[in-house]
């Protein structure tokens, strides 16, 4: 009768300490991330933290949303109508002299994207070569900041070419000879769909012309979020999700179509490739002078009016 006892006592010592059977874990804390533009392989380190558990690992429950107005995610996450948002550094500066409460908690695409897009058989062989020639764009402002400097570099002023907004058909404005170049074409993406249409494009990189480097995208959210638990563990987990992409690019890759069977083409798989070495594998990391310096570009450009601090607009874990 004693060890029986002693038995029935050490079973329900045991099932208190594990608590009632119906038990459950913490619910998830919910995160809307909002995007930039359409799912594509610039957000393969999010789609993969959720398509691999690395969000749910870290107790969160993120819900993607590709925005209507690819303008609109950075006020709406100022208004709190939205937890994160992908933007682009160079509009980050614009964004907070508009006023808006938002600064940089991490990067996503570490180096520039962007790039001035000839066809590869055409007779622009250089930047010198575009004197006189036509230039399409989509966006006034920092792609033509972008454009004028890398004609500076070759002896150039941004009134030897022509300007064309071609409203964001920049391949099919260059393959029908519209124009003569593009600016604003991301490599990852624009080289590979003329290479498909079977009119390979050349390339000129910004960074490698004048133009300090800087982050393509980044992560921000509202000022007083900056230091919320939640936000640090969304960055471990898409930390995670990087590095697993980079160990593993198949499997991602296999885990990025499943979540978006739509993107399963040569397309989609070339940039996926063309991206990941891309990527910020720390991305909460903050090289605090090359924000500044870039800064300060914008500056000179006329795009700012003012330089703030980098601690007003980007911050480090």
């Amino acid at each position: 009768m004693r060890l029986l006892s002693l038995a029935l006592a050490a079973a329900l010592a045991a099932a208190a300490l594990a608590g009632p059977a119906h038990a459950q874990t913490a619910p998830a804390d919910k995160l809307t991330v909002l995007l930039d533009w359409f799912v594509n392989p610039d957000h393969a380190a999010l789609v993969v933290a959720k398509e691999k558990g690395y969000f749910a690992k870290a107790g969160l429950d993120v819900t993607l949303v590709e925005p209507a107005d690819p303008s609109a995610p950075p006020r709406l996450v100022g208004a709190d109508q939205g937890d994160i948002a992908i933007t682009y550094q160079p509009n980050l500066y614009q964004q907070v002299q508009e006023g808006l409460p938002v600064t940089r908690v991490g990067a996503a695409v570490a180096t520039p994207l962007n790039s001035l897009v000839v066809l590869a058989d055409g007779p622009i062989k250089s930047i010198a070569d575009l004197k006189g020639r036509t230039v399409g764009y989509s966006i006034a402002g920092f792609e033509e900041a972008l454009l004028s400097t890398m004609l500076g570099e070759a002896g150039l002023k941004l009134s030897d070419v022509k300007l064309v907004n071609v409203n964001f058909a920049l391949t099919p404005a260059l393959m029908a000879g519209q124009v003569d170049a593009v600016i604003g074409a991301f490599r990852n993406f624009e080289l590979t769909e003329l290479r498909l249409a079977g009119k390979p494009g050349r390339a000129f990189f910004p960074e490698e012309h004048g133009v300090p480097p800087y982050d393509e995208l980044i992560y921000i959210v509202k000022q007083d979020r900056a230091a919320d638990p939640k936000v640090k563990r969304f960055l471990d987990a898409v930390e995670q999700a990087t590095l697993s992409i980079l160990n593993d690019p198949d499997s991602a890759w296999a885990a990025f179509v499943k979540a978006n069977p739509k993107l399963d083409d040569e397309l989609n798989k070339t940039a996926w490739a063309d991206t990941l070495k891309r990527l910020a594998a720390s991305p909460a990391a903050l090289d605090g002078a090359r924000y500044a310096r870039f800064a300060q570009f914008m500056k000179d450009r006329g795009l700012i009016d003012a330089i703030q601090p980098v601690s007003r607009y980007a911050v480090a874990r």
